[in-house]
């Protein structure tokens, strides 16, 4: 499926402001379930330097700096893709990951070590990891209702148990939390989904690792394995560290952001 998506986001400060260096990761990454075939990146006012570079997680990230004062930053992405994982499942294998392989992912390990988040995996109960898998995307699915929440950092997944609801992101990091505590790495993931209609936003979803068939997403929020309707920016094994946008500013006032977002599919 061929994606097109047009990203505007503009920040407006109450009164000028000097940027600081600023991340932006805005550009689809470029694997074995999507390519790329266009991209363009406008940044205003425009910066004095940029550099093209990957991230301590492997995404493709901009970095740019900045001089002089303004009252506005303008960020502008527009991209196509095309993406290629018809079948989540085209893989063999499933079984125990080898022990490079557990070395290299120590950091998609890291338990939450919360009691709410060893019962959730324990009424699940041990089964094969494509099983486990599916059966955790259900239940986080049927039994947490899924709500828009624009801003702030992911709830922690106790608060999301505990209150039967959550944005697509705290949907993502409980997902991710349950199988850290039955073994299985797993990261968070920022990008976009073709979710019907209406307002488009930012999505947020989990991939996990799993022998013989690497990263593999799973969406909480819609209740599927990822296909070809997602298109992936950037993932970490924090959410922070998949965030579109980072960076501050000096001066006066306050900040505040809006957004709008187009997507849609384009016929062969």
């Amino acid at each position: 499926m061929r994606i097109e998506v047009a990203h505007e986001t503009i920040y407006r400060y109450g009164a000028p402001a000097h940027l600081e260096p600023h991340t932006f990761r805005l550009r689809p990454r470029c694997d074995g379930s999507q390519r790329v075939i266009e991209f363009q990146l406008e940044i205003a006012p425009e910066p004095v330097g940029r550099s093209e570079c990957l991230d301590a997680e492997g995404n493709v990230v901009t970095e740019a700096w900045f001089a002089g004062e303004t009252t506005q930053m303008a960020v502008r992405s527009r991209f196509t893709v095309e993406t290629l994982r018809e079948n989540p499942f085209d893989y063999l294998g499933g079984g125990a990951l080898g022990e490079d392989e557990r070395a290299a992912l120590g950091r998609y390990l890291r338990r939450d070590g919360s009691e709410a988040v060893a019962e959730l995996v324990r009424g699940i109960g041990e089964r094969p990891a494509a099983e486990f898998l599916g059966e955790l995307n259900r239940r986080i699915f049927e039994g947490i209702e899924y709500v828009v929440r624009e801003d702030g950092a992911p709830a922690d997944p106790k608060a999301t148990l505990a209150a039967r609801s959550g944005s697509c992101r705290d949907l993502a990091v409980l997902f991710c939390a349950a199988a850290r505590e039955a073994g299985i790495p797993a990261r968070f993931v920022s990008g976009y989904a073709d979710a019907g209609q209406g307002r488009r936003e930012l999505h947020a979803w989990s991939e996990v690792y799993v022998a013989g068939g690497g990263w593999r997403g799973y969406d909480p929020s819609q209740g599927l394995a990822v296909s070809t309707g997602h298109v992936a920016i950037a993932a970490a094994a924090e959410a922070a560290g998949a965030a579109p946008v980072v960076g501050t500013f000096r001066g006066a006032g306050r900040a505040r952001m809006e957004f709008r977002i187009e997507m849609r599919a384009l016929t062969a």
